[in-house]
This record gives structure tokens, C-alpha cells and sequence, in this order.
């Protein structure tokens, strides 16, 4: 019999660390798919994943049940790739002033298209997505993607349901003129 997410929860608080297995088989997938797509990068998407799952295994004993657990879940996970794309942006930004300054170092490479072997529109989704602002990108994925209703995004994310609304409304035009111009450069021979 399979036991409910508040009995594993009660579990894992208690310190069954078989009950937060089962936590992180049911939601390892759908935490990974988010990071994936908030970062574009496997390896990123499996640290953050990792590091997602460990930060909730800490702090699970201050999970009070005032929310759904995914969404308390995803929110670390939002969290952990922000952090992850700040490093990255640090990274990228370090390596370019090492080149500027004559140290050989050569810029580190972690294209989705290398990382994976996907699907063309896989690919294309994720470069666009990748073009995005990190807010736009956030709330589109979370609800597109991951399919959260709007109050469930501005809980994770801790904003108001009216700034989901107008940023998921923005990351579509974004997104849309995105594809558009990524459309005109391949029918160019650009890409």
C-alpha cells in the first residue's frame, strides 16, 4: 500500500529516511525538469537537483504543511538555480577577464545541444527559453512546463498572484519574439 505524502512527511520528519526516499523518487523527476529548464544544463540541473533534495532533508523538520510540499520543494529548487546561475554568471566573468588578461584559460562550454542528445524542437525550445530574463523564464516554466496554478507560483516564488499574471504575460511575448527572430536567422542560413 502505497503510503500518502502527509504520512511520508510525518515520517521523514521523525527521521525514517526510507519515507524521504519515496519523497525524492516521487519529485526527483519533476525537480530535475524544472532545473533543466531554468538553467539549460544537465549538469547543472542534476547538482541543483541534488542540492535541492539535501537542503529539504535538513530543513524538512520546519515544513509546517502551510503549503503543498512540491511547492515548498520547488521553491528551494527555484532558489538553488538562481544560485547556480549567479555562480555561472561569476564563472563566465572571471574566465573572460582571466582571457582579457592573457591567462589561457578557455571559456567553459555547457550547451544544452552538447550536453544532451534531444529532439531539434527540444533544442530550440531550450535555446529560446535560454534567451529569456530569469524572472520570465522562472514563471513561464513553472507554469507552462510544470503546469502550477498562478497562486502556487506566487507562493514559491514569493510575489503577488497580479506580477505572475503580468510576468507570465510578458515571458510569452518574450518568448514569442524570441522564435521569431530565431525563425528569420535559420531561414537566413544564420544558425
Amino acid at each position: 500500500m502505497q503510503h500518502s505524502e502527509r504520512q511520508l512527511i510525518a515520517q521523514a520528519q521523525r527521521g525514517r529516511r526510507e519515507a524521504f526516499g519515496e519523497l525524492v523518487r516521487r519529485y526527483q523527476d519533476r525537480v530535475f525538469n524544472l532545473a533543466y529548464r531554468l538553467l539549460g544544463s544537465v549538469q547543472e540541473a542534476e547538482d541543483v537537483t541534488q542540492e535541492t533534495f539535501l537542503c529539504a532533508f535538513r530543513a524538512l523538520r520546519t515544513f509546517r504543511g502551510r503549503s503543498q510540499f512540491f511547492t515548498w520543494l520547488y521553491r528551494i529548487a527555484v532558489n538553488k538555480a538562481a544560485n547556480a546561475r549567479r555562480g555561472r554568471l561569476l564563472r563566465y566573468r572571471r574566465e573572460r577577464d582571466d582571457k582579457l588578461l592573457g591567462d589561457g584559460q578557455r571559456p567553459q562550454e555547457n550547451s544544452p545541444s552538447r550536453a544532451l542528445e534531444a529532439e531539434e524542437e527540444e533544442l530550440l525550445l531550450q535555446k529560446a527559453l535560454n534567451q529569456l530574463s530569469p524572472d520570465h523564464r522562472t514563471v513561464l516554466v513553472l507554469s507552462v512546463i510544470e503546469g502550477m496554478k498562478y497562486e502556487a507560483i506566487a507562493e514559491t516564488l514569493h510575489i503577488p498572484v497580479g506580477t505572475v499574471r503580468s510576468r507570465l504575460h510578458r515571458a510569452r511575448l518574450e518568448l514569442r519574439e524570441v522564435l521569431s527572430s530565431m525563425d528569420a536567422r535559420a531561414a537566413l542560413g544564420e544558425e
